[in-house]
């Protein structure tokens, strides 16, 4: 006879005799009954067939886990899609609940009830013709499961907006002169405020001040003792002002064609320089990471912005907060308060060293060129608007006129013309280097257009200077727009 089993703990296996559990007190029980199943699990774990997969867990567990990882981590995504379920069910609900008068012996639908007009197959009826011909339709509730009520759901919904917006024509730009004269590269280019002239800077460490009409040698500069990299004309001051690889930043008086003043603090080569719109202020971005704010009549320093991990490669000034933006080899565009001296805001989209800056000269909005991309950006808050993708190089100069026409030139020669509100690249040349260069020598340094937005000059590698303008003769007819979207998206996506 099998004997019956009282107590639970006569069916663990390798527990002690009755006799010995017994005499002991209750504590000393339920301690030993612990280590016992302690033990039982330790044995599980060492001799489980297949370690590579757990015990089996309950399936509602397993459930309960995964909904509350669900929640944990798509909460938010979560519940904007119900949110949107809700409101495309609140979209039907508020189209028109009652059928209109289709001629003698019509049909009103119910409050509350949505319904199509159908030719009794399922396909939507021209309500207008029905009318005309006097006949009474069936009226079929929408919501069904059929084909043909989905379809006629879609169609009473109200169609999206286009994703890509159509881009504004503009005429084709041309090379219409070549200016030789520097014998080195030119690195830097400048308009004179009443667009008379320009000037620029290059490798052979002079300046020369060119006639913009004619395209003639006007003056030389000589004072730097190494490459100049940067030029800008102060548009309230007869004052230029130039940087250059020799750490020296320094102002020229144009009436006597002399240096007048030096700003000394940086501690490497001078990258760009910018000029405050309507303060006595110079910015001026190096090598040495910072970028510094001079008062431009005392020399002294006001401002020296640190905050970026490499080279500073542009700065560009406004009026209007941020009233300095920079970018540099470290991927990131800082906005800064000029008034604090401190970063208001760093914009880390882009993926590699960021070489130039444009500001729209009517939008609140600036531009940001790096190899992976061109990004446009709204200011005052750096919030990110669109790329500009397709000019696959590294981007040294960017551009912007009136109209809305943003070039970016490259280190291998290429320019790209860009709408501005699109982001749709309707134009691309590949510059020729000058005889006697070498094809690699193709690389454009500096861009600027002239005051009018009409001229636009470069400043390139084969130690020339080259001026484009829109062809007069171009028309919408003869030079259209190539616009495929759906051939941008496959490529995009």
């Amino acid at each position: 006879m099998s004997a019956t089993v009282s107590d639970p703990y006569d069916q663990i296996p390798g527990a002690p005799a009755d006799d010995d559990v017994e005499d002991r007190p209750e504590a000393d029980k339920k301690a030993l009954l612990n280590q016992v199943f302690r033990s039982l699990k330790r044995a599980q774990d060492l001799f489980y067939h297949d370690y590579a997969q757990p015990p089996p867990m309950p399936e509602e567990n397993d459930n309960l886990i995964r909904s509350i990882k669900r929640t944990h981590e798509y909460g938010n995504v979560i519940k904007k899609v119900e949110e949107a379920k809700k409101a495309k069910e609140n979209e039907m609900l508020a189209l028109p609940t009652s059928a209109p008068s289709l001629g003698a012996g019509s049909v009103i639908a119910a409050a509350g009830t949505t319904l199509a007009i159908t030719d009794g197959t399922g396909k939507l009826m021209n309500q207008q013709t029905s009318a005309q011909k006097g006949k009474l339709l069936p009226l079929v509730p929408l919501g069904g499961n059929s084909k043909a009520e989905d379809n006629t759901t879609r169609s009473l919904l109200p169609s999206k907006a286009p994703m890509m917006m159509k881009p504004k024509w503009h005429a084709p730009w041309e090379l219409y002169r070549v200016i030789s004269g520097h014998t080195g590269w030119v690195r830097a280019v400048d308009v004179e405020p009443q667009n008379q002239w320009f000037a620029t800077g290059g490798a052979d460490r002079i300046i020369k001040i060119w006639d913009l009409a004619s395209g003639s040698l006007k003056l030389s500069l000589t004072g730097h003792i190494s490459s100049v990299r940067a030029v800008k004309i102060s548009p309230r001051h007869p004052f230029l002002f130039s940087g250059g690889e020799d750490k020296q930043v320094k102002c020229w008086d144009l009436e006597y064609n002399k240096v007048i003043r030096h700003y000394h603090g940086h501690l490497s080569a001078i990258q760009a320089l910018s000029v405050h719109p309507s303060l006595d202020v110079l910015v001026t971005c190096a090598r040495d990471s910072t970028a510094r704010v001079w008062d431009m009549r005392t020399k002294a320093q006001v401002h020296c912005f640190a905050g970026h991990t490499n080279t500073v490669a542009d700065v560009v000034c406004q009026s209007v907060d941020p009233q300095v933006i920079t970018a540099s080899h470290d991927a990131t565009v800082r906005m800064w308060d000029l008034a604090t001296g401190r970063s208001m805001c760093t914009l880390t989209h882009h993926k590699k060293s960021v070489r130039a800056l444009t500001i729209h000269p009517r939008l609140n909005m600036f531009a940001s060129a790096s190899p992976d991309n061109i990004k446009q950006w709204k200011l005052p808050k750096g919030e990110f608007m669109q790329n500009l993708s397709g000019h696959n190089a590294i981007i040294n100069t960017l551009s912007t006129n009136d109209d809305g026409v943003v070039v970016s030139g490259a280190d291998n020669g290429s320019l790209c013309f860009w709408d501005w509100r699109s982001g749709f690249c309707f134009q691309k040349i590949q510059t020729k280097p000058q005889p006697g260069s070498i094809e690699s020598e193709a690389g454009i340094y500096a861009s600027c257009f002239d005051k009018t937005g009409l001229r636009f000059i470069t400043a390139e590698a084969d130690k020339t200077v080259k001026m484009y303008k829109p062809d007069d003769s171009a028309t919408e007819e003869s030079h259209p727009i190539v616009w495929r979207p759906e051939i941008v998206k496959k490529k995009t996506y």
